[in-house]
C-alpha cells in the first residue's frame, strides 16, 4: 500500500485561471512545488495534477495546476489535502521524513522518557516535542548535540539527556 507525505491543504482559489492558495506544512517548497510535478489532492479521491507554477506569498503557497484552468475548478479543490506518494530515496542520509519520527520512543541512559507526538519548527531548529507517559510535555531540539541516535525501523531516538529537560 502506498504512503503519502501532507504537503499542505488548499484553503481557497486565487485567481480565475485556477490557481489555489494552499496553507503548506512541507519544508522545501520550491523542491516540493516545482514546475512538472506530480501530486495526489484528497487521499479519498486520488486526483493526481501536474504544478505548472508555484510562488510564495506571506502566509500561504499559490499553486496553479496544468489540469485546472477555471476558478469553478479550483472551487471543487477547496478543503482538500496536497500529498505526494513517500519516497524514501528522496531523503540525503541524516534527514528523516517528520511523520516517521512521530511515534518514536525517546531513551536516554537505557530509560524511555516519552514519545515524540509532533515535530515542530522553529527559527533556531528543529524541535521534537514528546509526551512522558503521565503525559507531560517536553522539547527536544533536534539537533546533534541532544540526537545520538535515530533508528526509524525500532521506532528509537536516542538523546543526550540534559538536566531540566524533563
Amino acid at each position: 500500500m502506498e504512503e503519502y507525505l501532507s504537503l499542505g491543504k488548499i484553503i481557497d482559489t486565487f485567481s480565475l485561471d485556477g490557481s489555489v492558495k494552499v496553507f503548506s506544512t512541507t519544508t522545501n517548497q520550491d523542491i516540493r512545488y516545482k514546475k512538472g510535478k506530480k501530486v495526489i489532492v484528497s487521499k479519498e479521491d486520488k486526483i493526481e495534477l501536474t504544478i505548472s507554477s508555484y510562488r510564495r506569498s506571506s502566509t500561504f503557497d499559490i499553486l496553479k495546476f496544468e489540469e485546472i484552468n477555471t476558478v469553478e475548478e479550483a472551487n471543487q479543490l477547496k478543503g482538500k489535502e496536497v500529498l505526494v506518494i513517500k519516497d524514501t530515496n528522496d531523503l540525503k542520509e541524516g534527514y528523516y521524513f517528520y511523520s516517521d519520527l512521530v511515534g518514536c520512543s525517546i531513551i536516554a541512559d537505557d530509560k524511555e522518557l516519552g514519545k515524540v507526538i509532533q515535530v515542530e519548527e522553529f527559527p533556531a531548529q528543529v524541535t521534537l516535542r514528546a509526551k512522558t507517559k503521565e503525559g507531560k510535555s517536553f522539547f527536544v531540539p533536534f539537533v546533534k548535540a541532544f540526537i545520538r541516535s535515530v533508528d526509524i525501523d525500532k521506532k528509537e531516538i536516542i538523546i543526550n539527556y540534559v538536566e531540566g529537560l524533563l
